[in-house]
């Protein structure tokens, strides 16, 4: 579970259009993962490792702060997205 000051984000892998939910942090090392598959960038590797590793609260919401900042660098995070909607497209 995402601690109390994260809310559940929709992220976009490389070459899907439809948007993720991830709303805890399993949810995010299986986007982690999955991204790792598609792009073979040793940061992403390191940040599964990160996910892999938070045991406490502060070292999870530090490592899901990683993933959405990774993701906001490469434009893989929905800019408009309608609050309570899952699975959107994106458009550019």
């Amino acid at each position: 579970m995402l601690d109390r000051d994260s809310r559940p984000f929709d992220a976009l892998l490389p070459r899907i259009a439809r948007s993720i939910r991830i709303s805890s942090l399993d949810e995010a090392k299986i986007f982690a993962r999955r991204w790792v598959i598609r792009d073979k960038d040793p940061a992403l590797k390191a940040l599964v490792r990160r996910l892999d590793k938070a045991r406490s609260a502060d070292a999870a919401a530090g490592a899901l702060r990683a993933l959405q900042d990774a993701l906001a660098s490469r434009n893989l995070l929905p800019l408009h997205q309608p609050p309570g909607e899952t699975g959107s497209r994106h458009t550019d």
